[in-house]
């Protein structure tokens, strides 16, 4: 991050830093660009906070994605490049708008939303074209959003699904335990400083705990994987896992 964008950063935010964005408010703003451009079919996204963790299991934010049917892709760790195509956006956007001239939150915002239009209505960057006149859909994903069709639609099978693909590496710790996204899961002190994989049963929604030869160990209900939670982004406690 420039020196630029620190000032800018402090100076209309007062986390400063975008890994210090509460998710909710991540949230808040996701459902409003949903509702103007439609929902996307997959999002693309980095390994930093809200969209991955310490956690190798996905974040809330990204768990009530998955649930709206959006197909989530985290970008390989240190592989800027893998997101040309955002990258180079994110800077010409930067150039055009010069955010450390701004005096306000509220001009800043005015010129992005303009810089926006112009390298998306206006700007020939396609033969003399701009992007929307050579693809149209850009006007919305055709995938409509409301807070309605949330209510309905949003999926909890989705993400117990999701869930089930993953098979997480713990360490039990001297009392037996493993910590999971919200708390302590005991796996049994028989086990302590072994290594186990932590699966999901989307069937019975519960953790499933096996060690390195895919015996298993314990399975254990998983109150944290649910509506109400994951929509209200409320699954992790802030810790770091102890991770392998």
């Amino acid at each position: 991050m420039s020196a630029a964008e620190q000032f800018c950063g402090q100076r209309f935010s007062p986390q400063g830093y975008w890994n210090q964005v509460p998710p909710t408010a991540v949230q808040k703003q996701l459902r409003r660009a949903f509702q103007q451009w439609g929902l996307p079919e997959r999002f693309r996204v980095d390994n930093g906070i809200p969209w991955g963790s310490w956690g190798d299991l996905p974040t809330d934010l990204a768990l009530w994605l998955i649930g709206l049917r959006i197909d989530m892709v985290w970008n390989p760790p240190r592989r800027p490049q893998d997101n040309g195509v955002v990258e180079r956006s994110q800077g010409t956007g930067k150039r055009w708008a010069e955010p450390h001239t701004a005096s306000s939150v509220h001009e800043l915002q005015q010129r992005l939303e303009r810089m926006d239009r112009i390298q998306r209505e206006l700007y020939p960057s396609l033969n003399g074209r701009s992007r929307l006149e050579v693809f149209p859909q850009l006007s919305h994903s055709s995938r409509s959003y409301s807070g309605a069709w949330e209510r309905k639609n949003w999926s909890l099978v989705q993400v117990a699904q999701h869930l089930a693909e993953y098979a997480v590496p713990r360490r039990v710790d001297r009392k037996g335990l493993v910590w999971l996204y919200n708390r302590n899961h005991y796996v049994g002190r028989i086990h302590q400083g072994k290594v186990v994989y932590v699966t999901f049963d989307p069937e019975l929604r519960e953790w499933v705990f096996l060690d390195e030869k895919s015996n298993q160990l314990r399975q254990m209900a998983a109150p944290e994987i649910s509506r109400g939670r994951i929509q209200n982004l409320r699954v992790t406690h802030r810790r770091r896992e102890t991770i392998i």
